[in-house]
């Protein structure tokens, strides 16, 4: 469903954000991005949706080209995306009903009644159908989240990206999250790509994931693959050690430098 070859990106010259980077994305599998905070996980997710462009490489999802295609072409296979953002990006002035029906508004000429349809039954899938009348301030970050993938699936995609799903939850909320992201994927056929730093929930719904370190691929392969994988990036990540390859100070010149001594 996605392919990605020899992508690099950067935000200033001197500075590369990602670097000779290969992924294949399975058609209906769940593919996670994890990584230390700052090694480009987002930027390659917004590469991924066509939010930037890469420097060098090819993005192809479904046969499509869309590191070089038309803003047209953009908007025709962004139409086969959903999206779930951090914190869940829930608009504050509409309730959970209208916030699931925002898409279907702007992107089709649905009757109000086909629209209501489509949306108890996306509620009903993510077990919000009774809080249709409530509003964003009213309901907990777990509830937001899961309205959140509810619009996400709303124009039925193809592929959902999901950027940090369980950041900021409690252990509950996380696995419900977790399991709704599993079993949706699976019943509607979706391609997931799941940005997080969660490595128990993560490896529980993950079919396949690729680490990243300093911009590039460091590690390939499924939970099971990697949690027994003697590599010292992916030991120190995923057991959360303090020492090892990622090192807790940023590079920097010499203190002396910094303090004009």
């Amino acid at each position: 469903m996605i392919e990605c070859q020899n992508i690099k990106y950067s935000y200033t010259p001197d500075r590369p954000i990602l670097v000779d980077i290969d992924l294949k994305v399975p058609q209906g599998k769940v593919v996670a991005l994890m990584g230390a905070s700052g090694c480009g996980k987002t930027t390659l997710l917004r590469l991924l949706n066509g939010l930037i462009k890469p420097a060098k490489g090819s993005i192809i999802i479904d046969n499509t080209p869309i590191h070089n295609a038309s803003q047209k072409e953009l908007y025709a296979i962004r139409r086969r995306m959903g999206m779930l953002f951090q914190f869940g990006a829930l608009f504050t002035d509409l309730d959970v009903f209208d916030n699931v029906a925002f898409p279907l508004r702007q992107h089709t000429k649905l009757s109000e009644q086909m629209i209501k349809d489509i949306v108890l039954m996306k509620l009903n899938a993510v077990g919000l159908r009774g809080a249709k009348h409530l509003f964003p301030s009213e309901i907990s970050g777990g509830m937001s989240r899961r309205v959140a993938l509810a619009r996400a699936i709303a124009l039925d995609p193809d592929i959902v990206f999901y950027d940090e799903p369980f950041a900021g939850l409690d252990p509950i909320s996380m696995g419900v999250i977790a399991k709704l992201i599993k079993d949706l994927s699976k019943a509607l056929g979706l391609t997931s790509i799941l940005v997080s730093h969660d490595v128990h929930e993560t490896f529980l719904i993950a079919d396949e994931i690729y680490m990243l370190s300093n911009g590039r691929i460091i590690a390939h392969g499924t939970p099971q693959e990697l949690t027994a994988s003697t590599d010292p990036f992916v030991q120190q990540f995923i057991l959360a050690k303090s020492e090892g390859p990622v090192a807790f100070h940023h590079k920097a010149k010499s203190i002396s430098l910094d303090f004009n001594l």
